[in-house]
């Protein structure tokens, strides 16, 4: 990460030989909490900018495709979810897709870096308005080691909106966590975690997808979606659940929503389902 003479903050991805840049205006926050390094940054084009130890988590400007793609499918794949577990998630994006969902009468929030939470209140008000929600709990503590404890079947959806898997992050991504998530799932429950990059962490999918059946989850599908401020700017989240295919998601329920999202809907549930030629099963 770098900051140079021009006001350009800018990422640099080394193992894909690229970098990404967002003109700066000013800088808001800055702190080192417990965890790591956080940053909150005015950008000329993208609304704010949150950046933890060098890394792009989010901008105002093109959140909602992430947050929305993040929830929203795994919602509409359960039959009739009603308590969801968001690990990760600090900036309460996710929390508050899911809270949309009229059906959701518990949402508990696990994670780790309680001062994600308290600056994202600060500087981006809007992905923490469902906070104060009586369906919503925060709890801020680690994540592996709360689904590791929780009774069988508690969640019917558990979100993992985690960072890439570098240090403590990189247990997200390991079968142990995985069974566990498994055994605290209902039996029709679906568990949906951000894979990064097809075009640059395919390796990464796989071996997630992999991990996950060894965790017991008999079918795994991988959704595909724009996030121009990511590294490459092609995201991915995996879905993880039981015998019902992912295909079979509630789509008359999805487009009869009667709450508005700005990027998904129905069609692009579908779209986003549709794998390319080399991420297909090898």
């Amino acid at each position: 990460m770098s900051l140079n003479d021009g006001n350009w903050f800018t990422e640099v991805c080394d193992e894909a030989g690229t970098a990404f840049s967002l003109r700066v205006t000013r800088q808001l926050h800055t702190e080192r909490s417990r965890y790591q390094t956080i940053e909150v940054y005015e950008t000329s084009h993208f609304g704010n900018l949150l950046v933890l130890d060098g890394f792009v988590m989010l901008t105002a400007r093109d959140n909602f495709i992430y947050h929305e793609m993040m929830s929203h499918p795994a919602l509409y794949t359960h039959p009739q979810p009603k308590r969801v577990l968001v690990i990760g998630g600090g900036d309460c994006g996710c929390l508050a897709e899911v809270l949309r969902h009229g059906d959701v009468i518990a949402a508990e929030l696990v994670e780790l870096d309680e001062r994600v939470t308290r600056v994202s209140e600060q500087f981006f008000p809007e992905l923490c308005a469902s906070n104060n929600d009586p369906r919503a709990s925060l709890h801020f503590t680690d994540g592996v080691a709360w689904v590791a404890q929780a009774d069988a079947g508690t969640y019917d959806i558990i979100i993992v909106d985690s960072t890439d898997p570098i240090g403590q992050a990189a247990r997200l991504f390991q079968e142990p966590f995985y069974a566990s998530c498994r055994r605290a799932l209902g039996d029709a429950g679906v568990l949906v975690v951000q894979s990064e990059s097809p075009l640059i962490h395919c390796a990464l999918i796989h071996s997630m997808r992999a991990e996950m059946g060894k965790a017991g989850f008999q079918r795994v599908s991988t959704l595909h979606f724009p996030q121009c401020t990511y590294p490459s700017g092609w995201w991915s989240a995996t879905l993880a659940g039981g015998e019902r295919p992912h295909a079979e998601f509630r789509a008359a329920d999805a487009q009869a929503k009667i709450f508005t999202t700005r990027y998904y809907n129905a069609d692009m549930h579908r779209a986003a389902l549709a794998q390319p030629t080399f991420m297909q099963e090898r």
